[in-house]
C-alpha cells in the first residue's frame, strides 16, 4: 500500500498501524511484529485486515472540540514549568500542577493564558514530560576516567583465571519494624507485602564481598566497621583461600585503605616480594601505581574516581540488598546470618557469571553534553574543584577521543566555555582556597588553550 502523505506527518498510532503492515506483509511473526511495536497482537491483527482491504492508516475524523490553545502557549508553558523555580530569589523548588495553577491564576504573563491543572498535565504528557520525577547521576570528574574503563571492561571481557571483584557495603542500617510484617495470605491480611513505617535502630553492620568473575560465585564476611585492619584481615584471608602459585588480580574502588600503604606492604608480603621503600610510595598515585603493576602475583585494578559503577560486585550487592535487607532485625547477628547465609545459597546454587555488555558507547558525548549544560546554565554555581576535574576531563577528550563526539557537539562546548570564562574566573578569584584556586585557574588556561588549538579542527 502507498501512503497518501509522508510518514512523519502521521501521528503515534498511525505509524504503529502502518509499521504493522508492513512486517506482516514481509512475512514477520505477528508475535514478533507485536513484540517490536509494543502492541498487542490484537492490535496487530486489526491492522493487518485493515491495510489489506485497502483502508487508509490515517485515524478517521473524530468529533469533538478542537484544541483551545495552540502551539505556541504549549511551548510557552513547558519552558515556564521545566526551566523556572517557585522560589524566585534562589531558583529552588519544583513546580507541582497546584502551584503552577495558583501562580497563573496570579499572573498569567509567563505563558500568556492561565491554566487548569489539566490542561497542563494533557500538554506535558503530549510532550513526554515528566518534571516531577528526579533521578539522581554520577558525573564523570576522572580526567582518565575512560582510558580506566576501557582497562575495565577489556578485562572482564577476557578474565584472567583468578579475577575476583571486591567491594565493601558500609554502614547497613539493622533496622527492627516495631509490628511484624503483614504477609498475603494471612488471615485477614491485604493482598501485598506489608511492613511497618515506624522502626527501631539496632546498629549498623558492613558487608565486604568478593565476586569471582568467571563463575559469579561471592565470598562474604561481615563486621561491625570497616577500618583499614578490618579490610586487611579480610583481604589476608581471601588471598589464603586460594592456590599459593597462582596470579590473582583484584578490582577495587579508590578508598582510602585500598591504597594505603599498609596495604602494599600485605601485597608485598603475599606475593612474597619487598616492599618499596617509603619515598617511592609517598602518595596515593604513586601506590596506585605499583599496586597495578602487572610484575607481582597480586595486581590491583582501580575504578575510575566516580566510576564505582564499573565493579561488577556492584550487581550482586544490589541484589543481596533486595533479598535481606527489607526485613526486620532485632540485633546484628540477625542480618549478619541473613547474609552470609544467602552468599552460601547464591555459590552454591544461584551463581553465574554476569554478561558485561556495556562498552562506553555514547559516554564522552554524554560527557561533553553535561558539562556544557553547566556551564551555560549555572557556571556560577560550579565549584572550583569540579571546575578542575572537568576542565582536565575534556582536555583529554579533545585529545584522544576526538572522533567520539559530533562535531556539533564540540563547538557548543567551545562556545559555552567563552561565555563562562569571565565568571570562572570571578570564582576563582574569589576562592579563600591558594591551593584549589592555583589548581582550577591551571587546568581552566589548560582548556582554554585546547580549545584554540582544535578550533580550527572543529571548523574543518
Amino acid at each position: 500500500m502507498e501512503l497518501a502523505q509522508p510518514l512523519a506527518q502521521l501521528g503515534s498510532r498511525e505509524q504503529d498501524r502502518f509499521a504493522a503492515y508492513v512486517l506482516s506483509d514481509s512475512g514477520v511473526d505477528r508475535g514478533h511484529t507485536a513484540a517490536v511495536l509494543g502492541v498487542s497482537a490484537r492490535t496487530v491483527a486489526a491492522s493487518e485486515k485493515r491495510c489489506a482491504a485497502g483502508l487508509d492508516v490515517r485515524d478517521a475524523p473524530r468529533r469533538g472540540r478542537p484544541r483551545t490553545y495552540g502551539k505556541e502557549i504549549e511551548d510557552r508553558f513547558v519552558a515556564f514549568y521545566c526551566q523556572t523555580a517557585p522560589l524566585k530569589k534562589r531558583g529552588r523548588g519544583h513546580w507541582s500542577l497546584r502551584l503552577a495553577e495558583m501562580e497563573l491564576h496570579k499572573d498569567a504573563a509567563p505563558v500568556g493564558v492561565s491554566l487548569s491543572r489539566s490542561t497542563m498535565q494533557r500538554m506535558l504528557c503530549r510532550q513526554a514530560l515528566k518534571p516531577h520525577l528526579v533521578r539522581y547521576f554520577l558525573q564523570i570528574t576522572d580526567p582518565d576516567f575512560f582510558p580506566k574503563m576501557e582497562h575495565l571492561i577489556a578485562l572482564y571481557r577476557c578474565p584472567p583465571e583468578q579475577l575476583f571483584c571486591f567491594d565493601e557495603c558500609p554502614g547497613l542500617q539493622v533496622l527492627q519494624r516495631m509490628a511484624p510484617d503483614q504477609r498475603p495470605g494471612d488471615p485477614d491480611a491485604a493482598t501485598r507485602w506489608l511492613s511497618e513505617f515506624e522502626y527501631i535502630r539496632n546498629g549498623t553492620m558492613d558487608v565486604f564481598a568478593f565476586l569471582e568473575v568467571r563463575t559469579g560465585k561471592v565470598k562474604a564476611e561481615c563486621h561491625g566497621d570497616h577500618t583499614t585492619a578490618t579490610f586487611l584481615d579480610v583481604f589476608r584471608r581471601h588471598v589464603a583461600g586460594l592456590p599459593a602459585d597462582v596470579k590473582i588480580h583484584y578490582v577495587m574502588d579508590n578508598l582510602d585503605s585500598h591504597c594505603s600503604e599498609a596495604f602494599c606492604r600485605v601485597v608485598a608480603e603475599l606475593s612474597h616480594i619487598g616492599c618499596p621503600p617509603e619515598n617511592e610510595l609517598a602518595d596515593r598515585a604513586q601506590r596506585r601505581q605499583w599496586l597495578g603493576g602487572d610484575d607481582k602475583r597480586i595486581v590491583i585494578h582501580f575504578t575510575p574516581f566516580h566510576g564505582s559503577w564499573l565493579n561488577m560486585v556492584e550487581i550482586w550487592f544490589r541484589i543481596m540488598g533486595r533479598m535481606c535487607l527489607k526485613d526486620s532485625y532485632a540485633h546484628p547477628d540477625q542480618l549478619r546470618d541473613a547474609i552470609l547465609e544467602y552468599a552460601d545459597i547464591w555459590s552454591q546454587e544461584w551463581a553465574h557469571p554476569f554478561h558485561w555488555g556495556y562498552d562506553g558507547t555514547g559516554l564522552h558525548r554524554k560527557a561533553v553534553q553535561r558539562f556544557t549544560a553547566m556551564l551555560t546554565r549555572s557556571a556560577s554555581e560550579l565549584t572550583l574543584q569540579l571546575v578542575t576535574k572537568e576542565s582536565l576531563l575534556m582536555v583529554n577528550l579533545m585529545r584522544d577521543y576526538w572522533d567520539e563526539v559530533e562535531t556539533e557537539h564540540w563547538l557548543k562546548l567551545f562556545d559555552a566555555t567563552h561565555q563562562a570564562t569571565q565568571q570562572l574566573r570571578h570564582s576563582i578569584r574569589q576562592s579563600p582556597q591558594p591551593i584549589v584556586k592555583k589548581k582550577a585557574d591551571s587546568a581552566l588556561s589548560v582548556l582554554l588553550a585546547t580549545i584554540q588549538q582544535n578550533n580550527d579542527r572543529a571548523a574543518a
